[in-house]
């Protein structure tokens, strides 16, 4: 959400940010709403004052034994004014929130400028991708060792899912276990095990309502499945005011992820990239507004560091203003490469959101021995996304005979296995 006095102070600037996202000027139609809604807000206190003193008025008329008749007619008027002026405020204040919350947060001013991804800009690569002899793509891989099952899949639950089994089934597990145990042991994260299904208000604060409701699986509870648990993880802060001493507060979590992939016909059809639902270790910072911009290095140096020590050359990007994430101010990328695609994929995404999302959810912090209060910074990544981190190991550890090498850092989550072979 954004700050309204802000806006009223720079308007120029908040439009800026808005061109750079490929929007339209905006502080002109969000200022005429504030005002309306102030002058509402004005006419409304004014009418409460005057029946509080007209309440007054009335009965000294009686005790004075004279005529409170107009004072009546008056109180009238004003019982019938009072709610119309009141609905007239509630309703100008709910298309100015409407307004702001489908709005995207702003970019940071060192944020690459460009209409899409041909725009993102490299920052550092790591590790030299193995030349290997006609490579083959993880589905393959799986399938021939009969350890990954899309047609099973494809009957119980449609398209989009997937089945594993025995050696790749426990790679992904102990992919998971690894992760977090880097997070926790060495990166400084607390693990939270938190809900699968959050409520409206969850989505909002952090930005996927009311904007990508339709990339969302509702129940008929009218509870959500989580999209990221970024969601849950974020919202620990919400509707809390934190002492800024204890911060930053870091937590990571390992969840199913559930998306309806709205808009991705015909993209990633095949195999394990875009799925339904997958796995995915998240790490969620909350910080003071100083601490916010090294935390986004450091979150993704952790996130980096996950595969570097499984030996996966990766590259790493920073979003341009039209590739960033709707709650995002800047976004790191990172990529691993994939050679039964010959190309680097997205396997996590590291973004420092300012305070956009906290406004949202109200999460602030105050300094020591002070009464003022400040929203918080809230950054968000994948630490990664256990899935698209098997699919790598699959395609970057195959071997001439279709098998796959375990990698040294999973070998003890691994009963000591080398090899998961047909």
């Amino acid at each position: 959400m954004h700050d309204l006095r802000a806006i009223r102070d720079n308007p120029e600037a908040f439009d800026r940010g808005l061109a750079r996202r490929g929007l339209e000027p905006m502080s002109g139609t969000v200022l005429d709403l504030d005002s309306r809604r102030r002058a509402a807000q004005t006419r409304m206190q004014e009418m409460q004052a005057r029946r509080n003193e007209a309440a007054k008025e009335i009965g000294l008329a009686k005790k004075e034994g004279r005529d409170a008749q107009p004072i009546l007619d008056e109180m009238a008027q004003l019982k019938e004014r009072l709610p119309q002026a009141e609905e007239e405020e509630r309703r100008i204040g709910a298309e100015l929130d409407d307004l702001l919350a489908r709005l995207p947060n702003l970019p940071a001013d060192d944020v690459p400028d460009g209409p899409d991804e041909t725009a993102n800009v490299e920052v550092r690569r790591w590790g030299e991708p193995k030349p290997i002899a006609s490579a083959k793509q993880h589905f393959e891989l799986g399938e021939a060792l009969k350890l990954m099952d899309f047609d099973a899949a494809a009957r119980m639950s449609g398209a989009r899912f997937t089945v594993l089994k025995g050696g790749l089934a426990r790679l992904e597990r102990a992919l998971a276990q690894f992760m977090l145990d880097l997070h926790t042991t060495e990166h400084g994260y607390t693990e939270v095990a938190p809900p699968l299904m959050v409520r409206d208000t969850a989505l909002f604060g952090t930005g996927q309502l009311p904007k990508f409701e339709e990339d969302l699986f509702r129940t008929n509870t009218d509870h959500f499945l989580i999209p990221t648990s970024e969601v849950p993880l974020t919202n620990l802060a919400s509707d809390q005011i934190i002492e800024q001493e204890s911060l930053p507060h870091r937590y990571t979590a390992l969840t199913p992820c559930f998306r309806a992939e709205a808009g991705s016909a015909g993209k990633d059809t095949r195999g394990m990239i875009r799925q339904h639902q997958f796995w995915k270790v998240e790490m969620v910072s909350v910080t003071a507004p100083e601490q916010s911009e090294a935390e986004h290095q450091r979150m993704t140096r952790c996130a980096e560091t996950v595969l570097e020590k499984l030996g996966l050359p990766y590259r790493t990007i920073v979003l341009c203003t039209g590739d960033m994430g709707f709650s995002a101010r800047k976004t790191y990328d990172v990529e691993v490469w994939l050679p039964g695609q010959g190309m680097y994929r997205e396997i996590s995404s590291c973004s420092n959101c300012g305070d956009f999302q906290a406004r949202r959810m109200k999460a602030r912090c105050r300094p020591k021995g002070e009464k003022q209060t400040q929203s918080v910074h809230t950054l968000n990544g994948s630490g990664v996304a256990v899935g698209r981190c098997l699919i790598a190991v699959i395609e970057n550890y195959q071997q001439p005979d279709g098998s796959i090498l375990v990698p040294d850092a999973l070998r003890p989550y691994m009963g000591g296995l080398e090899r998961i072979a047909a």
